[in-house]
């Protein structure tokens, strides 16, 4: 028997346009540091030069998380995948001005490039932070946090690594608990049925500066491997 295909949403609507500045900057920066990726495994090491623990933020926006976060673990690499020209050419002109060279960016689907492109144990933290939340029950099934799309991020976890989300949309993140809760090979952080307090590590973004200012709860989750 054929192994049943995998359900893979389409979690995003590209839209958005790039500034000149933005444009400049992905056409300077991403021989070094942007990934073409058409399929197929990539070599992370060979792609940073060195052999580190790595991070991948599925979504980054306008890379604000992306950036803090490699500005201050200089130690760590970190895989941007995102599919909007605009926050590409943000991060690389970013890159530029603070001086990073840790940060790889891919703009491409990011359930393929975990379906294809990253070895089972090779992340040491995945992050989701604010993703489309696709309120309206017709577009659910949108929803990037679902059964198939959960395997493939345990999958690529190490041993101790770490699945990290945040959304400010209550309905979503219940549904995002119920679906990682019922994943076998991940454990609940908080417990079963649980958020965690908000992480102080976790830069604030605009996301949730805008969630707070409509008066939204902000809610985050964190799940580890099974041992």
């Amino acid at each position: 028997m054929e192994p049943a295909p995998l359900v893979r949403p389409r979690s995003y609507v590209v839209r958005g346009r790039k500034t000149d500045a933005q444009q400049r900057a992905i056409a300077e920066f991403w021989p070094a540091f942007g990934v073409d990726f058409a399929g197929g495994l990539l070599d992370l090491d060979a792609l940073f030069g060195r052999t580190a623990p790595r991070t991948v933020e599925i979504g980054f926006g306008n890379g604000e998380n992306l950036l803090a976060l490699a500005e201050r673990h200089p130690e760590r690499d970190f895989l941007g995948v995102e599919v909007h020209g605009a926050g590409v050419g943000r991060v690389f002109a970013a890159m530029r001005e603070r001086g990073l060279s840790n940060i790889r960016v891919i703009r491409h689907d990011a359930v393929e490039v975990f379906e294809t492109g990253l070895s089972a144990g090779s992340v040491a933290e995945a992050l989701l932070f604010f993703p489309d939340p696709w309120p309206k029950a017709r577009h659910h099934r949108r929803r990037l946090v679902q059964p198939d799309v959960v395997r493939l991020l345990a999958r690529a976890l190490a041993a101790d690594g770490v699945l990290r989300l945040a959304t400010d949309w209550e309905p979503y993140a219940d549904h995002m608990l119920a679906v990682l809760d019922a994943e076998p090979v991940l454990v609940n952080v908080a417990g079963p049925g649980a958020f965690i307090p908000r992480p102080e590590a976790r830069p604030v973004t605009k996301f949730e500066r805008r969630g707070e200012k409509l008066g939204h709860s902000i809610f985050d989750l964190e799940y580890r491997p099974l041992p």
